[in-house]
């Protein structure tokens, strides 16, 4: 088992920056990516980012996300970060982070069914 405990929300104004942590302890051997999705009211989880782990640091971003948003991670202390700049009221939502275990993909998967475990979400919200 392993688990996944994200950290970093809160509330900004558009334009704003946040960011995000998700540290990951237990059974951590095999994870073969992490990512963030968020959900919003009214909407599917979406994927927003995500990182392989132990291949060169090798990432993937939504179109939503690219440009504005990185991804990165500290192997040393299990811990995945989402550092979010000039941030959109449309970013609002609840953000989870995610990791794939004993799987491998050529390329990341940046979709929910792909994941197998799952954190608890921390919440973003931007205000206009």
């Amino acid at each position: 088992q392993v688990q996944l405990v994200a950290s970093g929300g809160g509330s900004v104004q558009s334009g704003g920056s946040l960011s995000l942590s998700c540290a990951a302890s237990g059974y951590t051997v095999n994870i073969y990516s992490l990512a963030w999705f968020r959900h919003a009211p009214g909407k599917e989880r979406a994927g927003v980012a995500a990182i392989a782990i132990g291949s060169y640091g090798r990432t993937r971003y939504a179109a939503s996300a690219q440009g504005r948003f990185t991804i990165s991670q500290d192997n040393a202390k299990n811990t995945m970060y989402l550092q979010m700049n000039s941030l959109k009221p449309d970013d609002t939502a609840m953000y989870y982070c995610a990791a794939i275990r004993n799987a491998y993909y050529d390329t990341i998967p940046l979709v929910p069914d792909a994941y197998n475990a799952w954190g608890q979400g921390t919440q973003v919200t931007v205000s206009s």
